[in-house]
C-alpha cells in the first residue's frame, strides 16, 4: 500500500478510470454482437442500423482514449466489408 499522498490519490484516480474504460469496452462488445446477430439474420436494414451504431460507439471509445483509433478503424473496416457482403447477397 502506498504511503505516500499522491500515490494514494493516484491509486483512487486509476481505479475510477479502470471501472470507466472496462464499461466502454462491455460496450463496445454488446454492439459489436448485435451487429454480428444482424448480420448472421441476413437482414440488410437492422445490420446497417447497428452498424451506424457500433462505429458511433467505437469513435467515442477513441475520444475518451479506451481504444487506439488504428484499432477501430480496422474493426469498422471490417464491420464495412460484412456489411457489403450481407448487401451484395441480397439487393434491396
Amino acid at each position: 500500500m502506498a504511503n505516500i499522498k499522491s500515490a494514494k490519490k493516484r491509486i483512487l484516480v486509476i481505479e475510477k478510470k479502470r471501472e470507466i474504460n472496462k464499461a466502454v469496452k462491455s460496450k463496445i462488445l454488446t454492439y459489436t454482437k448485435k451487429f454480428k446477430a444482424a448480420v448472421s439474420a441476413g437482414d440488410v436494414s437492422l445490420s446497417e442500423k447497428a452498424y451506424s451504431e457500433v462505429t458511433s460507439v467505437l469513435d467515442k471509445a477513441v475520444s475518451d482514449g479506451v481504444i487506439h483509433a488504428n484499432c477501430a478503424a480496422r474493426r469498422k473496416s471490417r464491420f464495412a466489408v460484412q456489411l457489403d457482403k450481407l448487401k451484395a447477397k441480397k439487393p434491396e
